[in-house]
């Protein structure tokens, strides 16, 4: 999620503590973490060691251009074993359909797509009442229509 929000490693590095929180997942700790490793001295000489070794340390092109919007201010989380697709490929279609993709269930998820054995999130998916489930297939519904 940091390689979204800063294409370079000098972008990274020049982030503040509060920039750093402002991404995803990215708490306080983590963030005063990541500060300190970039004031360390032989982290930078390692850095540079690896530029010089043509290590890519920025972002590339990106191939993630939108499809379209029809998962748009919605969010989606993946739970079981999937068998249509890999969890990394059925996120990158939330995003490239204009949806979100979240770590845990909460209120604010929208959408819970379950593969075989759906465990403890489906449980509290059900509990809270408000969130659509899906199989794979419906999933593949949603995007299609």
């Amino acid at each position: 999620k940091l390689v979204k929000n800063f294409a370079t490693i000098e972008d990274l590095k020049n982030a503040t503590a509060e920039e750093l929180t402002q991404v995803e997942d990215i708490g306080g700790k983590i963030a005063e973490s990541i500060v300190e490793f970039f004031q360390n001295q032989e982290n930078l000489l390692m850095i540079e060691r690896l530029k010089n070794y043509g290590v890519q340390l920025e972002k590339g092109e990106s191939t993630n251009e939108v499809l379209s919007t029809v998962l748009e201010n919605k969010t989606f989380l993946f739970t079981g074993k999937l068998s249509l697709f890999t969890r990394e490929q059925a996120e990158e279609m939330v995003e490239k359909h204009g949806g979100k993709n979240i770590s845990a269930v909460s209120k604010n998820l929208n959408y819970l797509v379950v593969g075989e054995k759906a465990g403890s999130k489906l449980k509290k998916a059900q509990d809270i009442g408000t969130i659509t489930i899906l199989d794979e297939q419906q999933f593949l519904d949603l995007i299609n229509s």
